[in-house]
């Protein structure tokens, strides 16, 4: 049995992230995936780039960056420090 789209590389888009298809497959096994949030101070880009900025794994490998910081550019962060950064500032600015 296959695995799933959104597990394998046809359903990821060389940006980061999933493509229409991953989204498709990963919808079709009950998943509610959200639309990303990449700019702004909504607190759903804030959980999102403190949880992948303290995620474990290089950032480059073989010289090509990896599916993680590839998605953390697509949400508006140059590194994992620089999300963590921005998770927190996002996330005082929503207290006040």
């Amino acid at each position: 049995m296959k695995t799933p789209a959104w597990q394998r590389k046809e359903g990821k888009s060389p940006s980061g992230g999933l493509n229409a298809k991953g989204r498709a497959s990963a919808k079709a096994e009950g998943m509610n995936l959200k639309a990303p949030v990449k700019s702004g101070d909504n607190p759903r880009r804030a959980s999102f780039l403190a949880r992948m900025g303290n995620m474990p794994g290089p950032e480059y490998k073989a010289d090509e960056p990896t599916r993680l910081l590839l998605s953390l550019k697509a949400w508006g962060a140059s590194s994992k420090a620089d999300a963590k950064a921005k998770a927190k500032a996002i996330s005082a600015r929503n207290k006040k």
